[in-house]
């Protein structure tokens, strides 16, 4: 009886295992049930204007662009202090579960899903399918604006999630580390693209961030996933270096990586390529 009852305890803690590695894509039912609950923070990251045509009921906006600093340089962070000043006036304290939501490519959901990180912020999700999903299960929406308190920002910066030039320099040609393009396949071999230098990072793969995608907007499940990146040689005994344009698009590959897969060592080069080329001396290939 006693093995029994173990064995049965093991099954039930690899279910929930599980469960809690998938937990950050959550679906449309299950979000309905949480904002019953009350204790959840519901962001929009959808562009202001969309946001005021129509969003779910709730939803505060968090635009990415207001998290970063002015310069020649687009969308670097501003300071953390900073950062945290913004996500105070928006009601997160970074204790309370965050669900994000944008228009279904999973972009702008994503950067804003690794600036919650970043900053410390312990349960963040993103809803799967996004507001696609939401008004496919006829789910009510407003265009009324929600009236937020503001909080006293508690996270703690994790200096894990971010990575700079330096550091990207000091990795080239490690063998325990993969860098890694978020880009489409003619951006990172140069053939497309707004950049004066075109190409990519030397020593870097490229892996769009489209590829744990579905058409719908929906993330792929974990085995997908798992199969996809292993294959593209992102593997969790590696360190992996997430960059594109302006680092926006590898925000959706770092939730996959850390919080599906739950690789240990995944960080965003927050300057992204249009730091690197800013800096004549650095090649690009």
């Amino acid at each position: 009886m006693k093995k029994y009852l173990a064995l049965t305890s093991l099954i039930l803690a690899v279910l929930l295992s599980g469960q809690a590695l998938e937990a950050q894509v959550i679906s449309v039912k299950e979000l309905s049930g949480l904002l019953d609950s009350g204790d959840v923070v519901l962001v929009s990251a959808r562009k202001t204007a969309d946001y005021k045509k129509v969003h779910i009921p709730g939803a505060i906006n968090l635009w990415h662009q207001d998290f970063y600093k002015e310069g020649d340089i687009k969308a670097v962070l501003k300071s953390p202090d900073e950062i945290a000043a913004i996500l105070g006036s928006k009601g997160i304290c970074g204790t309370k579960t965050v669900v994000i939501y944008d228009n279904g490519d999973n972009k702008f959901a994503g950067r804003i899903y690794w600036i919650l990180k970043y900053m410390g912020c312990s349960d963040v999700r993103v809803l799967d399918g996004h507001m696609k999903m939401w008004r496919k299960g006829r789910k009510p929406v407003t265009k009324d604006p929600v009236e937020v308190a503001a909080v006293e920002f508690k996270g703690t910066v994790n200096p894990a999630a971010i990575t700079t030039m330096e550091q990207v320099k000091a990795k080239q040609g490690d063998p325990g580390t993969v860098i890694i393009d978020n880009r489409d396949k003619e951006e990172f071999d140069g053939e497309k693209g707004a950049l004066e230098r075109k190409g990519h990072i030397p020593g870097a793969i490229n892996f769009n961030y489209k590829e744990i995608v579905n058409e719908d907007g929906t993330i792929k499940d974990k085995a997908e996933i798992e199969k996809l990146v292993s294959g593209a040689g992102i593997t969790a005994d590696k360190a992996a270096i997430l960059y594109c344009e302006t680092a926006i698009r590898a925000g959706i590959v770092y939730m996959a990586l850390t919080s599906i897969l739950e690789y240990p060592n995944v960080s965003v080069y927050d300057g992204a390529m249009m730091e690197w080329i800013s800096v004549a001396d650095n090649p690009v290939e």
